[in-house]
């Protein structure tokens, strides 16, 4: 599987106009797991905080579909977040920025939702010896822009910041070197290409290409109100957690040493993009 093609059909824009002319906006991607009786289930994952930022009991999640002519067609339909009392209907992890909600997604969409075997293992990062000056990739709508009028994401790339970045129950968040504006939030980033890591028996290093999801997007960092372009990457461990609380709310989830992403900085919230509709 070419994961970058498929994680650019898996990506969507949420969005929620707020009824005075603009609208949050966030980014989210559909994972598919399989249920205890060999059904395909099909989650939507983003940031917490993006569902959260939605006051009303719907969002608009941003379907594609391909035309017999080649061209596609941009048709957002309607996602049910909230219940009649404004309870939220998604599952969110008890201490990491990460949502996830059980969806019925047209079958192009059910079709384009990536494994969850693709979301990085506790293993994954050392495994390939993935860490700082790696690259990674991102997929969002900055301030709500897609990459065309057929409504896909802007695909953005930038090298991990921070070392070291594993194991997620100590270092649960990474930085990524790369501009982050409102409406990214909750884009995945994913590794598709090369790798450093040592074979076994081989005493020098090798490459080989890996594609695995290694987080999503939370955050932005900010410093003295001034943007570092630098973003604050929450591990695909979390993920996995939030999927497994839909099954059983009682699932574990990790303990983690440290809730502070970066000493000294403020992390600014990535959801919100007020814009004219």
């Amino acid at each position: 599987m070419d994961l970058s093609a498929q994680m650019m059909q898996a990506t969507v824009q949420l969005e929620q106009p707020l009824g005075d002319g603009t609208r949050t906006v966030g980014t989210g991607f559909l994972i598919t797991e399989t249920t205890p009786d060999g059904k395909p289930h099909t989650i939507l994952v983003t940031a917490n905080h993006v569902f959260d930022k939605m006051p009303k009991s719907n969002a608009r999640i941003g379907y594609r579909f391909a035309n017999a002519d080649g061209s596609w067609s941009y048709s957002p339909q309607s996602l049910k977040i909230r219940d009649a009392q404004g309870h939220p209907l998604w599952t969110h992890h008890p201490s990491r920025d990460v949502a996830a909600i059980a969806i019925t997604a047209p079958a192009a969409f059910t079709k384009a939702a990536i494994p969850e075997d693709y979301l990085a293992a506790d293993d994954t990062f050392s495994k390939y010896q993935v860490g700082a000056g790696d690259q990674m990739m991102t997929l969002g709508f900055p301030r709500g822009l897609a990459a065309n009028s057929a409504g896909f994401p802007i695909l953005r790339a930038g090298r991990v910041a921070s070392y070291p970045i594993a194991p997620a129950k100590i270092f649960p968040t990474f930085l990524l070197d790369f501009s982050v504006f409102p409406g990214n939030s909750g884009g995945p980033v994913f590794m598709s290409g090369p790798a450093r890591h040592t074979a076994a028996g081989d005493n020098g290093q090798s490459s080989q290409d890996v594609e695995f999801i290694a987080g999503l997007l939370t955050q932005q960092v900010e410093l003295n109100s001034e943007r570092l372009d630098i973003g604050i990457v929450t591990n695909a461990r979390f993920i996995r957690e939030t999927i497994a609380l839909i099954k059983d709310p009682a699932a574990p989830v990790t303990e983690v040493a440290s809730q502070e992403p970066i000493s000294g900085a403020k992390a600014a919230s990535a959801e919100e993009a007020a814009r004219p509709e």
